[in-house]
């Protein structure tokens, strides 16, 4: 099927407007997302920030088309996400997105060679890949042959965000991508996450990381599924 049509040159990449999120558990429906609206612009690091059960993760999901909003809005690139079938929205989220999970070896293909995942991620999106370009630009020349168990977890998580270039994403999205590593593995995402602000990517980051939401040139603001603002 054709791609749905998505307009890049528009200043802001999602327009979120009421949007709502409910789960049903023994206990009754629970809200984790209660009638968010924000805009997120096409370019810099966007970073949802909130305690655990803030609604962050659960915004992410949204914002990466996996989950559909119960209420509300979504639009990305002007093209309203919930007139979309699940096709269309796969072929969105393959095409635009590129999400990286916080635990490292969820990101990658583990039988494969460190630039093999780069092949499969560009052959996801039927798109020509350079690995050694990528590696090189991520800090991780040399790697290419090596098995993904050799690389550290914060390199790990660099070749994730390789993935997502390979793809040919313009828009990432990181669910607390600093959490399961150490100090060390920690500041190579960080260095990361800003290398891809400063190249005009969107970026948009859940974490309750200190050092991530400094990073963020807007700070939205979560408790208990409500957005409580917006900073710089």
């Amino acid at each position: 099927m054709a791609e749905p049509a998505v307009d890049t040159t528009v200043d802001t990449v999602f327009e979120l407007t009421g949007i709502g999120v409910d789960y049903s558990t023994p206990a009754g429906t629970v809200r984790g997302l209660q009638e968010v609206t924000l805009t997120v612009p096409r370019s810099g690091i966007t970073v949802f920030a909130g305690p655990s059960g803030s609604g962050k993760s659960t915004l992410l999901r949204v914002l990466g088309l996996f989950e559909r909003p119960a209420r509300g809005t979504l639009r990305f690139g002007g093209t309203d996400t919930g007139a979309l079938s699940h096709a269309a929205r796969r072929a969105l989220r393959r095409r635009h997105l590129g999400l990286v999970f916080q635990n490292p070896p969820e990101n990658l293909l583990d039988f494969l060679s460190v630039a093999d995942n780069l092949r499969a991620a560009a052959q996801s999106a039927r798109r020509p890949c350079d690995p050694e370009a990528i590696l090189d630009r991520l800090g991780l020349a040399g790697t290419g042959d090596w098995r993904i168990s050799a690389l550290s977890g914060g390199q790990q998580q660099r070749l994730a965000f390789g993935c997502a270039l390979a793809r040919g994403s313009s828009v990432i999205l990181a669910d607390e991508p600093t959490s399961q590593l150490d100090e060390a593995s920690a500041d190579l995402v960080i260095q990361t996450l800003r290398s891809l602000a400063e190249e005009e990517f969107a970026v948009l980051v859940a974490s309750h990381d200190d050092r991530v939401i400094e990073l963020g040139s807007r700070v939205a603001r979560l408790r208990d599924g409500r957005l409580e603002g917006i900073e710089r």
